[in-house]
């Protein structure tokens, strides 16, 4: 399954894109330049407010426990600053794909302090924060994003950075290592990023591409993503803070479990 229309990010296919009038702003007007940003689509959590000139983070356990954890770790974040959620120009949360119970917390964590503080949100691609912690300043990369979707499945995206922006050459998806495989033998990837090396290690072959398992979606490199997506008008009202979901099942049964033991 493959996603489409990641918000704030041009495709390759759309042709050259042209500057829009909040691009060509230096901040949006009433703007007070405090962005909160946050991920719990994998297992870790990670969160990061910009504000005043100064950026605070926050990464700890995530997995079953973010339901309960994850809230008060935002407000603790938020205290330690001094910033009111009232005072942040927007809330940008990673949108997955990922694990199903922590996109739900991360969307209804946006959902709900957006709504109590009439705010507007920032959808991002988890990949596509994944590739931005990957590229660490590079002014020109090209990566595949892969994140371990479990029950022997890769969620996968490829970006390319170039002139100060990304733009998606292939979107989010869900596939198998093999699949992964042939389009790699057709376009060979410079770059492979994300924990979908260590989980699947020698079965994934990434034909010489440098790769980089410990890259991550942080919420550090959201803010810039989170930046970006604000100035170009890319915020949109609380309702539409949804996951994107590749997956319809989230299990495998007993049987299908049985049958891909060794």
């Amino acid at each position: 399954m493959t996603a489409r229309g990641t918000p704030g990010v041009r495709n390759l296919s759309d042709g050259p894109s042209q500057p829009s009038a909040a691009s060509l702003s230096t901040e949006p007007s009433g703007s007070s330049g405090a962005l909160l940003a946050f991920d719990t689509a994998t297992e870790r959590i990670s969160i990061a407010l910009a504000a005043h000139g100064r950026t605070w983070t926050h990464e700890g356990e995530g997995g079953a426990r973010s339901s309960a954890t994850f809230l008060p770790a935002v407000m603790a974040l938020l205290d330690e600053a001094g910033v009111s959620v009232g005072a942040l120009d927007a809330i940008a949360f990673g949108r997955g794909p990922g694990a199903f119970t922590g996109l739900r917390v991360a969307c209804a964590v946006a959902q709900g302090l957006a709504f109590g503080a009439g705010k507007l949100v920032l959808p991002v691609d988890t990949l596509l924060a994944l590739a931005e912690d990957a590229r660490e300043g590079a002014a020109e990369f090209a990566v595949w994003s892969l994140l371990d979707a479990r029950m022997d499945e890769i969620y996968a995206a490829e970006y390319v950075y170039r002139a100060g922006s990304w733009t998606v050459r292939a979107a989010p998806m869900l596939t198998s290592p093999e699949a992964l495989e042939r389009i790699w033998r057709e376009r060979e990837p410079a770059v492979v990023a994300g924990n979908a090396l260590t989980a699947f290690d020698h079965r994934l072959d990434s034909r010489g591409a440098r790769r980089l398992p410990l890259a991550a979606p942080r919420a550090l490199g959201m803010l810039a993503l989170a930046r970006s997506q604000w100035l170009e008008g890319a915020a949109v009202d609380a309702t539409l803070a949804v996951p994107l979901y590749l997956r319809d099942k989230v299990a495998l049964t007993t049987a299908e479990r049985a049958a891909r033991s060794p």
